[in-house]
């Protein structure tokens, strides 16, 4: 029967749709049943399933795309609107009211505060408002077929397949493949998501409760360290921009001697003077500095992004404390795609320059090989590159 029907579906969509009905059988059913997922399941959930080639980021060449369409990889000030922020904040702190007594629970039962679960609640779909309007199996099956990371997604879709035909539900995504209300991948869902209202099942589209034990149990299971804050504005005193990054972590005390200072004036915690703390300077010298304890790498493990931890970080502290803006303004800085730097990456990585690989991402050791580079050239040292330095580096 599957491959009559899959004849006259090729009969219907021309050669492409041969290619694709040909990689659901050699790629995805094989990746499927291994997830457990029945063929009849299998067959009912792709019957008649088409890839939607106008999603951004798809590349049968596996390369790093050109542009990017993600918020993380604009500039630094565009990222922090004040407006935007003010928003959530207050939103927040009515959803703290709303979900109080789930909230103290969850706390009770991971050691992630309240304000931190809202915090990314409000970021990933601005309290469930933001529409979510993909099928997430045609965008996980598109992306197996034709993205950038075919294997991962063709088993990020046959996990897709395994969540639709256990839970009954209907998968919503972004165009990323990221779903419901926490923007969890297939594989994220079976393993962190939660039943926070005790109806049995996790369901992240249209359960508020369930959608904030989930984030709470991510975090948990990601390591957060229970007690502790994940960081605090600074001035940083005589470190230099090429001093960031969790591989150059000192204890919170040793910045502290060095001149590290919080821009509040308060002292740094008593409990956490001998943790690890590590410089995050996300606009290099053009921005506000921050000094990170380990829950800032837990947070960057719901999405790898020093601005997206910093985001909540700080919406956080509004959302809990009334905290005020960033003390230190963002000074202008260009944004560039990712294509033009993994170009310039690799130029870096030629002349023996570590930039944590050629991904089209300006992370903390990319900073500091921009900031070798400029200090090497006789440039001003702010570990973030202008248009023209990024040209001169090839990209």
């Amino acid at each position: 029967m599957r491959a009559v029907v899959l004849f006259l579906l090729c009969l219907a969509g021309g050669p492409a749709a041969a290619d694709f009905n040909a990689w659901l059988e050699a790629k995805a059913w094989p990746a499927a049943r291994a997830e457990g997922v029945s063929r009849k399941a299998f067959e009912g959930l792709t019957t008649g399933l088409r890839p939607d080639l106008s999603l951004p980021g798809l590349s049968r060449s596996g390369a790093v795309p050109a542009v990017d369409n993600q918020s993380e990889f604009r500039a630094s000030a565009l990222y922090f609107s004040e407006a935007n922020l003010r928003t959530l904040a207050v939103e927040g702190r009515r959803h703290a009211a709303t979900h109080e007594r789930l909230l103290a629970r969850l706390e009770r039962e991971t050691g992630v505060p309240g304000r931190i679960i809202l915090a990314i609640w409000g970021r990933e779909s601005a309290y469930g408002r933001a529409r979510i309007p993909h099928d997430a199996l045609q965008v996980l099956a598109t992306r197996g077929y034709a993205g950038t990371r075919r294997a991962f997604f063709t088993g990020e879709f046959a996990k897709g397949l395994k969540i639709a035909s256990d839970t009954g539900l209907s998968l919503r995504s972004s165009w990323g493949g990221a779903m419901g209300q926490p923007q969890f991948l297939p594989s994220s869902y079976l393993t962190h998501a939660r039943d926070g209202d005790g109806d049995g099942r996790a369901d992240i589209w249209g359960s508020e409760a369930d959608t904030l034990a989930s984030i709470a149990g991510y975090l948990k299971d990601k390591g957060w360290v229970a007690g502790s804050d994940w960081g605090y504005e600074i001035t940083p005193g005589s470190a230099p921009c090429t001093a960031n990054g969790p591989d150059q972590a000192r204890r919170v005390f040793e910045w502290e001697e060095s001149g590290v200072t919080r821009v509040s004036g308060s002292p740094f915690p008593v409990h956490e003077r001998r943790m690890d703390g590590f410089l995050v300077l996300p606009a290099g010298t053009l921005g506000p500095a921050f000094l990170a304890t380990p829950n800032f790498t837990v947070l960057k493990a719901y999405n790898e992004s020093d601005l997206y931890a910093l985001f909540v970080g700080h919406l956080a502290d509004r959302i809990g404390y009334g905290a005020p803006p960033f003390r230190t303004a963002w000074q202008p800085t260009e944004s560039f795609t990712r294509g033009a730097v993994a170009r310039a990456q690799r130029t870096l990585e030629a002349a023996g320059k570590d930039v944590g690989g050629a991904d089209g991402l300006i992370g903390n050791k990319t900073r500091r090989a921009v900031g070798e580079w400029q200090a090497a050239q006789g440039r001003p040292v702010t570990c973030v590159p202008t248009a023209a330095e990024l040209r001169a580096l090839g990209g």
